[in-house]
Parts: C-alpha cells; sequence; structure tokens
C-alpha cells in the first residue's frame, strides 16, 4: 500500500497546488481516480506572520509540530510542507518531529543538478531570499546561485503577500517577475528556482526567459515517488 502523505500547509493556494498536483499525478501513476491517502492541516497563515514578523522561527516551528502531531495522529507516515519561507524553522522542527519530513530545497536541488543546471536564480519572499534555506541545500550539490535585488525582492514580496496568497493574479506581476528573470539570465543564470509556492500558479517555462523548477510540483512529485515506494 502507498504510504499515507501529510501536508503541513501555512498558504492556501500554495497547498491548493501541491494537493491537486498529488491527487491528477497519482492517478497518471495509479490508476484512474487514484492517489496515495492525503490528509492536510493548516494554521492560520496569520499565526505564522505573527511570528515571522518579529523573526520568532522557533514559534513558527511550533506551529509546524502542532500541525505535524494532528497529521502524525491522523495515520500520515511522513511529512511535506510546500511552503518554502517556514522551511528556515525546519532545523528545530525534525529533531522533536513524530514524523520524517521530506525538505523542499533538497528535492529542487537534487531536479536541478540532475538536469545539469549550474547557475540558479532564486525568486520568493523576501525572508525565504534572505535565507539559508536554499543555499546550503544547493551548496550541497555544488550548484551557484543568485537572488533579486533589494528593490526587487520587495516587489516581489509584496505580490506575493499582497495578491498571490489571495488568489489575485495581475499581468503587472507577471511583468515583473519576467523582467527579473530576464536579468537573472543576462547575468548567467541557467534556471530560475519558483521558490515561493504560490509563483508557479502565474510563471512557468512557457513565460519565462530561464527554465523554470516548479518547487510547488517538484515536492509533490517527490512525496508521490515515496509514498508509491510504501
Amino acid at each position: 500500500m502507498p504510504s499515507h502523505i501529510g501536508i503541513v500547509a501555512a498558504s492556501a493556494e500554495g497547498a491548493a497546488l501541491c494537493y491537486r498536483t498529488l491527487c491528477v499525478e497519482g492517478a497518471q501513476a495509479m490508476g484512474p481516480h487514484d492517489h496515495p491517502e492525503v490528509s492536510m492541516h493548516t494554521h492560520s497563515l496569520a499565526e505564522y506572520m505573527k511570528c515571522i514578523d518579529r523573526g520568532d522561527w522557533p514559534g513558527v516551528g511550533d506551529l509546524m509540530l502542532s500541525s505535524a502531531g494532528k497529521l502524525a495522529k491522523a495515520g500520515a507516515e511522513f511529512l511535506i510542507c510546500p511552503d518554502n519561507t517556514i522551511h528556515q524553522a525546519l532545523g528545530y522542527v525534525t529533531p522533536r518531529s513524530p514524523l520524517p519530513w521530506l525538505h523542499i530545497a533538497e528535492v529542487v536541488a537534487e531536479h536541478a543538478a540532475e538536469r545539469g543546471f549550474r547557475r540558479l536564480g532564486l525568486t520568493g519572499t523576501r525572508w525565504l531570499v534572505e535565507s539559508e534555506v536554499y543555499p546550503e541545500k544547493l551548496a550541497a550539490r555544488g550548484l551557484a546561485y543568485m537572488t533579486p535585488g533589494a528593490a526587487e525582492r520587495e516587489e516581489i514580496n509584496r505580490i506575493i503577500m499582497d495578491e498571490l496568497v489571495y488568489g489575485v493574479y495581475k499581468p503587472e506581476a507577471v511583468a515583473t517577475f519576467q523582467a527579473v528573470i530576464e536579468r537573472m539570465k543576462a547575468a548567467g543564470c541557467d534556471a530560475v528556482i519558483l521558490g515561493c509556492t504560490e509563483i508557479p500558479l502565474i510563471m512557468s517555462d512557457a513565460n519565462s526567459a530561464l527554465p523554470t523548477l516548479d518547487s510547488t510540483r517538484l515536492l509533490a512529485r517527490a512525496a508521490l515517488r515515496r509514498a508509491l515506494r510504501g
């Protein structure tokens, strides 16, 4: 039997995309309408933001552990979190977690290395791109990276937090990401990490100057592979 997947969610749009990917691509792997058992728990994003705004990453970790405990009781056998930013707390979480986790940045780095990419652009919230969530996982694979400039970070963060998490998709937001990715390409990047789980809702290979590494779907696919191993 496939393993039971637990989703520790924070923002709704990214978590919904991850869940949908598990179900749709699960059917492609397992047969019509089939997919592994999936449970999800979501604390209010507002509760996470209270901790993030004051730099309280142990507080973020406590929320994640609360979800982990509830998912363990629901029968989940391993956990994923379709939110890149709160992975900053995962080092605090994993030693105390009742279940093992897949790390989204590790999944993305592994995929990038397999595809032969060498220098990656990193997009996401300002908390994410200023953290060590991706750098340490990329370095372990020998991958270089660059981040948006300060003004670009602030505008991308605004788009994510004021628009994308609410399901608001504007042409101006697409244009902003396209301009940032174009600059990254000119600086020598050969792919771009969509390091916020909502970014794939507006950006893809179809409208990006660089190949995209869709963290949301890559995590879901990694979870499917693990679940199917039983």
